[in-house]
């Protein structure tokens, strides 16, 4: 499904994104963005909770500044939803390996 990823660019099913995206089992939500920058809120995360994933895929970003709070990792592990954070080259390696497996989202901020 991921193709490459480089700073600012990543390529999904043959199509190039060059802003943040959520990948949904269904469809890609290109230009993602999030209500505080590089801070994950629930909030920022409502298409993936709607698509009740099992595990979710955070990019961080190439050098990893986009954070998760607690207060985020704990509202998606009550709803179920296991978590699995990376920078983002790392982070697509992972969702590549468990993308067949499972119900699985993918969330990538491609900068920073």
């Amino acid at each position: 499904m991921i193709g490459e990823y480089d700073f600012g660019r990543i390529a999904v099913d043959g199509k190039v994104y060059n802003s943040d995206l959520i990948i949904l089992p269904d469809r890609v939500i290109a230009n993602w963005w999030r209500q505080k920058g590089h801070r994950l809120a629930v909030d920022d995360l409502q298409e993936v909770i709607a698509a009740e994933v099992e595990v979710l895929v955070v990019g961080t970003g190439k050098f990893g500044a986009m954070k998760v709070p607690p207060e985020t990792v704990e509202a998606l592990q009550v709803r179920g939803i296991k978590l699995q954070i990376a920078p983002t080259e790392q982070a697509c390696q992972i969702f590549e390996h468990l993308c067949d497996q499972k119900r699985t989202a993918a969330a990538l901020h491609l900068i920073c």
